[in-house]
């Protein structure tokens, strides 16, 4: 999209009047609410059609799997916000969601433009396993980390991995880049030179891209996911507060590594 080109705002999520609210073409009062849950909702803001009984379940299991998994960069610097603005649960929310990239949440989004990668030379004739391997070797070349592996706690397979296998399998959903994914993995030590295990980045597009999840939106699926379970870090910060306890162990824990005064020594003190 070129900046100035278009001059009148448009939209195909929502329109409203006095009487009717309409969200992608349903009338929401009539059609929607009470009548389709929330990750049904979600596929339809984004897609524009209510999903199957398997979109909708390997999409309700991804947000499942991935909402919680402990005291992680994201939830700690969520609730140590809160911490100093218990008054302000929207901003340590976005400090929480903030931290979503490469690293933590966004890997999701990645994997499955290096699945696509894959895909796109097997729907050219190519088979899976030298698919994969070029790609591979394509990214690596490139300096470019591999998602959705490894995990620093998970070296035998994050536990998720198979779970959503599970659900997508029985699903029915097209399960290509499942075997994609896996494929990948078989191949992380001869390609990669580490024997990397698939964690739930990796499954998340895989059995989402099966579904017909659009791939630009992958990384919005761990931002609503986690987005419920910061809520509820949160709720219990007001319950039982760690922030500053966090906060605290930080500062205990450091090693100041700079130069001091000449009269002063490595705690502060003045000799």
């Amino acid at each position: 999209m070129k900046i100035g080109k278009h001059t009148v705002p448009v939209t195909a999520l929502c329109t409203s009047n006095a009487d009717t609210i309409v969200v992608r073409g349903h009338d929401l009062a009539r059609d929607l609410i009470g009548k389709i849950g929330f990750v049904e909702h979600f596929f339809l803001l984004l897609t524009g059609s209510l999903p199957t009984t398997a979109q909708r379940a390997v999409l309700d299991a991804t947000l499942v799997a991935i909402a919680e998994h402990g005291l992680v960069p994201s939830v700690q610097a969520a609730r140590m916000t809160f911490a100093a603005a218990p008054d302000a649960m929207q901003g340590a929310v976005a400090a929480g969601i903030l931290g979503c990239g490469s690293v933590i949440l966004g890997a999701s989004e990645t994997a499955g433009r290096l699945y696509g990668e894959i895909d796109a030379r097997m729907q050219q004739g190519e088979a899976l396993a030298d698919a994969a391997t070029a790609v591979m070797q394509a990214w690596k070349a490139a300096r470019r980390p591999l998602p959705g592996y490894g995990h620093p706690q998970h070296k035998e397979r994050d536990p998720r991995v198979n779970a959503l296998f599970g659900v997508a399998t029985t699903a029915g959903t097209d399960l290509r880049f499942i075997a994609i994914a896996q494929q990948v993995e078989a191949l992380t030590a001869q390609v990669i030179g580490k024997d990397l295990k698939l964690n739930v980045s990796g499954a998340i597009p895989a059995v989402l891209l099966g579904a017909g999840f659009p791939v630009e939106a992958l990384k919005g699926v761990p931002i609503l996911a986690r987005t419920a379970g910061l809520i509820a870090h949160l709720y219990e910060e007001l319950q039982q507060p760690i922030g500053f306890a966090l906060t605290y162990q930080a500062t205990r824990e450091v090693q100041y590594l700079g130069a001091m005064p000449q009269d002063t020594n490595a705690n502060g003190k003045s000799v």
